[in-house]
Parts: C-alpha cells; sequence; structure tokens
C-alpha cells in the first residue's frame, strides 16, 4: 500500500525534480494509468486521462523493443510543438511521467528524471515489502476531495 506518508514524500521530490528539470508536471503512474502522485500545474488539461494514455503508450512500445531484442525501452519521449512528454520506467511497475515545455531541454529531463528515479524506486519497494497487494493508495477521498487515512 501506498500511504499517505509515501505519497508526501514522493511529492516532494516530485516537486525538487521539477524545480531542476524546468519541467511544468511530474507524476508517479502504475502501468494501468493509476495516478498515485503528482506535483505542478498542468492547467485545465484531464491528468487522469493523460496518464491512461501514457501508461498504454508505454504497453504499446514493449513489443517493438521485444522485435529490436530488448526487454522494454526504459523511457519514452514525445515531442510537441509546445509540450512534450517524457515517460521512464521505475521498478515496481511504475512510471515517471513528465510534461514540460519547448524552452525545456529534453536532456535536461531526462538527466534529472534518472537522479531522481533510484530515491522514487526505493520509496515503492519500502512500500511494497509492507504490503502483501500491489500498490495502491492507501487513503480515501472526503466530501470536498481532500485525502483522509
Amino acid at each position: 500500500m501506498l500511504s499517505v506518508e509515501d505519497q508526501t514524500v514522493i511529492e516532494k521530490q516530485l516537486q525538487e525534480f521539477l524545480g531542476k528539470a524546468e519541467s511544468q508536471w511530474a507524476a508517479l503512474v502504475d502501468r494501468g494509468g493509476n495516478l498515485f502522485a503528482e506535483f505542478g500545474e498542468t492547467g485545465s488539461l484531464d491528468m487522469s486521462i493523460l496518464c491512461a494514455l501514457a501508461a498504454g503508450s508505454f504497453s504499446a512500445t514493449k513489443e517493438l523493443a521485444k522485435r529490436l531484442g530488448e526487454d522494454e525501452f526504459t523511457a519514452l519521449y514525445h515531442e510537441g510543438r509546445g509540450i512534450s512528454i517524457l515517460m521512464s520506467a521505475l521498478e515496481h511497475d511504475c512510471l515517471l511521467v513528465t510534461v514540460f515545455s519547448d524552452q525545456t531541454n529534453i536532456g535536461l529531463v531526462r538527466f534529472y528524471s534518472q537522479q531522481v528515479s533510484p530515491s522514487l524506486n526505493e520509496i515503492l519497494k519500502k512500500a511494497s515489502e509492507t504490503s502483501d497487494q500491489p500498490l495502491q493508495i492507501d487513503a480515501e477521498l472526503n466530501e470536498g476531495g481532500a485525502i483522509i487515512s
């Protein structure tokens, strides 16, 4: 189970990552597209749909990787005219999804995503060791949308 404390630590990691990577938004997402933690600003974008599509895109490339002799690709990058996205594989079937503008260099985002990945993997490892079940959010939302334990 991913506890509220784990989520808080992950969100802090994402906040620091965004500052260094000069990016807009980052999230920890499972391979099913479920959003575990996020930080940043996306305006009016529906991030739950973006997470599901990002996970699907990552999964779809797995067969392509196999055809090239790889188990899977560790990162997937989509470049747009104004906004781009980098999806990086983490352990425990999770992804680090990062959205950034054309003002940010992909090398900077990639470098800092590689820097933050070990600490995110450690948090995921500890969370999975304390639970027999697959990772999921260990919190409920009250009527106002706030997380309660």
